[in-house]
């Protein structure tokens, strides 16, 4: 690991140590633990979900319930290590209580441990899962059905949202065909830079000069 990633992880998990003490919104007073990341903080892949659930609660690691197996084995699907190339967190660090929304103060005390998250991992890929994290990261209304099946530039990187697995779990074999379509997508982008990196001088891509759209303009 060269000297700016190790620097960049030891940030992270000083991060995690601020998060797990953090005060800053009402949720701290019910929630077991921060849940803050799970994966390699030199990945090539970041996934942006809502909140904990309860078994994310209990464990203090994002998605390992049922929708996290599912969400697992599809990155692995693609070629992907869940442990080396691939870093997972949440909007929330914090369980709302019953699985609620998130509320809009929540979000605002919580975001600046998500943007530094975004800045230390430095992706290529950026996966949102689900209608909330899409729209907050989008900054837009339109739902995850109209967003989802395209990448968008943001930021200096890609993002591709698609649905959250637990939605898979009760939808069936229509929405997870969505979900293996939109990170067939992700190993492209991935395979597209893995290629630039290659020529000396690769022609950008026209998408790329598109405005940046994001959560933190």
């Amino acid at each position: 690991m060269s000297t700016d990633r190790a620097a960049a992880a030891a940030e992270l998990r000083l991060l995690a140590d601020q998060a797990a003490v953090c005060t800053a919104c009402v949720l701290c007073q019910s929630r077991t633990q921060a849940v803050f990341s799970r994966g390699s903080s030199d990945a090539a892949v970041m996934v942006v979900g809502e909140a904990p659930g309860y078994h994310e609660d209990q464990q203090g690691l994002p998605f390992v319930g049922a929708a996290g197996k599912l969400l697992d084995s599809l990155l692995e699907e693609i070629g992907l290590d869940c442990d080396q190339d691939v870093y997972i967190a949440n909007t929330l660090k914090c369980r709302p209580p019953g699985n609620r929304d998130p509320l809009p103060a929540e979000t605002e005390a919580c975001k600046g441990f998500l943007r530094r998250q975004l800045v230390l991992v430095d992706p290529r890929v950026v996966v949102t899962v689900g209608n909330f994290a899409t729209k907050l990261l989008l900054k837009t209304e339109t739902g995850i059905s109209r967003l989802r099946g395209q990448a968008y530039p943001w930021w200096h990187r890609w993002l591709v949202p698609t649905f959250h697995p637990s939605a898979a779990l009760r939808g069936g074999d229509r929405v997870l065909d969505a979900m293996r379509q939109d990170l067939g997508l992700v190993a492209e982008l991935l395979r597209r830079a893995e290629m630039s990196a290659l020529e000396p001088d690769p022609a950008p891509a026209s998408e790329m000069e598109s405005v940046q759209l994001g959560l933190f303009g």
